[in-house]
């Protein structure tokens, strides 16, 4: 048997689709934590600063970096081709949402690891899902 599957499929379709899933589904575990004021109040104080002081276009930019990666990967794993626009917007979101803290002083690692992973996972499966559909798995 080769390494596709019997639909023409390679199997790092499945792999990164489910992958990116899970990563941004943690995301939505993040920014649901930090719209719990409890949750907030148990944070290190540098993280609390951050959420504390983010501006409402940031939340907002933040939401839909997280929430558009889950309907992006959705979208992939059930082969739609749009899901390559999703997290275009998905990559927006990220950028936009790191844009309050550019230059702030104590950034907490945690938060810069964070947030530059979001980018870089979703400008990979932004690449990932236009590999897919020249190779016709989505479309």
């Amino acid at each position: 048997m080769n390494d596709k599957n019997a639909g023409g499929i390679h199997w790092s379709f499945w792999a990164v689709g489910v992958g990116g899933l899970v990563f941004n589904l943690m995301g939505c575990i993040n920014f649901a934590s930090q719209m719990n004021a409890d949750m907030v109040e148990s944070m290190p104080e540098a993280v609390r600063a951050i959420v504390e002081t983010r501006p409402a276009w940031g939340t907002g930019a933040f939401a839909i970096a997280v929430f558009g990666g889950v309907l992006g990967c959705i979208l992939l794993l059930l082969k739609k081709s749009v899901a390559y626009y999703v997290l275009i917007a998905s990559l927006l979101g990220a950028v936009v949402a790191q844009l309050p803290f550019i230059g702030m002083a104590g950034f907490p690692i945690e938060a810069l690891i964070g947030g530059l992973s979001q980018l870089v996972v979703t400008a990979f499966l932004i690449w990932y899902a236009k590999l897919a559909e020249r190779k016709a798995w989505i479309s």
